[in-house]
């Protein structure tokens, strides 16, 4: 490439001042790979390279053992890098528009079973903070939040006498989730202690000892640490709770649509991954109870 074609992408890295810091980085990454490949093969100008090349490159990639989404991000700082050469009349067209990037194996959600839930979420301890734990771990179960919209919910957003739930999801989306008896009980013993902690005009409904909205990564670590006090053999994650929740409601109703609604996901496929999980239980139960499933020694 000569020194007009690099112009260009520094010129094009500039325009990414609207991306997150990591996205830019990662684009500029993404297209000086590009950059060693078009040298490496002779293609002297962005305006050689065409779609064929594109996807011998993203092929090359994919042998060195590169995952899909890492692909398809590399696709997509490609395709964002053509459209501005496109705009300002540099090359005709786009080569990497319409290139699919290699499937991979979706990795399914880790859940725990009902006893291992229960085992977590039934702390009998009266320390203030492990009462706040316990009310936060079955609100997590009870009603399938993100750990962001625990951290975002304020005093207003739970009505216990409605058993209710209103939190801010994905794209600022509100939605109502029922809130279970458990869950009830354990957040009544937390408001009635939670004036402790607070001395000031605090909207959030967890708190710290300091008084302040609880952190994310306050969250994650205690729910590790309760997860070793329960006796758990797994390490455990906020989000895990949310794809038991999941997990649990698909296996008792078989109602698709419901969980998604529950878990406020926009579309309904990345909603049924829960039916693999479903279909793993179900393959279990049937090769322990079915006798013609079982192995003969």
């Amino acid at each position: 490439m000569n020194k007009s074609d690099k112009l260009k992408l520094s010129e094009f890295l500039e325009t990414l001042h609207h991306l997150s810091r990591h996205t830019q980085i990662a684009y500029e990454h993404d297209i000086k790979l590009l950059l060693d490949y078009c040298n490496i093969n002779g293609i002297s100008s962005w305006k050689n390279l065409d779609g064929r090349q594109v996807s011998a490159y993203i092929a090359s990639r994919h042998r060195q053992g590169i995952g899909g989404k890492t692909l398809q991000r590399n696709l997509s700082a490609i395709r964002a890098f053509y459209r501005y050469l496109n705009k300002l009349g540099h090359t005709p067209n786009n080569p990497a528009q319409g290139i699919a990037t290699p499937k991979t194996e979706k990795k399914l959600p880790k859940t725990l079973d009902v006893d291992q839930t229960v085992q977590l979420v039934e702390i009998n301890d009266s320390n203030p903070l492990a009462i706040r734990d316990r009310a936060i771990l079955e609100l997590i179960y009870s009603s399938g939040l993100r750990l962001s919209e625990l951290v975002n919910l304020n005093l207003d957003g739970i009505d216990l006498s409605e058993a209710l739930v209103t939190v801010t999801g994905k794209g600022k989306k509100i939605r109502k989730v029922p809130v279970g008896v458990k869950a009830i009980s354990a957040i009544t013993n937390w408001l009635n202690i939670r004036s402790d902690f607070v001395n000031h005009d605090e909207k959030a409904l967890f708190v710290s000892q300091r008084g302040s909205r609880l952190g994310a990564r306050s969250i994650q670590k205690r729910i590790g640490q309760w997860a070793i006090k329960q006796g758990l053999a797994t390490d455990v994650h906020p989000h895990m709770l949310r794809h038991s929740f999941a997990s649990h409601i698909l296996e008792s109703s078989s109602d698709l649509r419901a969980v998604q609604e529950l878990l406020g996901h926009s579309d309904i496929s990345t909603t049924q991954i829960y039916t693999h999980l479903d279909f793993q239980h179900l393959a279990k139960v049937y090769d322990k109870a079915h006798p013609r499933a079982k192995k003969q020694n």
